[in-house]
């Protein structure tokens, strides 16, 4: 499994709102088969069995918001990609978690 965060800003907006860009983005995610993805208030985290899958993925939301009124964009993409064990969204999240739940009954 590999991990990627990505975070799409289209460049040259008319207005400062943004969102209906971000969503066109999402569609993309909405039709790809064997990922998962979680939207976050910063970017999209997204989840798939190869780094391969998750740079096909971005390229292919990148490219959505970019036709049509959209001229310019930036993408921000972080990837964990992991091969000695399991790796997944929740997994992390747990891990991190878990550590908080001793440290704070200490």
């Amino acid at each position: 499994m590999a991990i990627m965060e990505i975070s799409i800003v289209p460049i040259g907006t008319k207005n400062a709102s943004v969102s209906k860009h971000v969503a066109q983005s999402l569609k993309i995610l909405e039709t790809e088969k064997e990922i998962t993805y979680k939207l976050h208030p910063m970017g999209t985290v997204i989840e798939a069995d190869s780094l391969n899958k998750l740079l096909e993925v971005a390229k292919k939301m990148h490219e959505a918001v970019l036709s049509g009124e959209i001229k310019r964009v930036v993408t921000s993409i972080k990837i964990d990609d992991r091969k000695d064990k399991k790796l997944s969204m929740l997994g992390k999240i747990k891990s991190v978690k878990n550590k908080l739940d001793k440290e704070w009954i200490q």
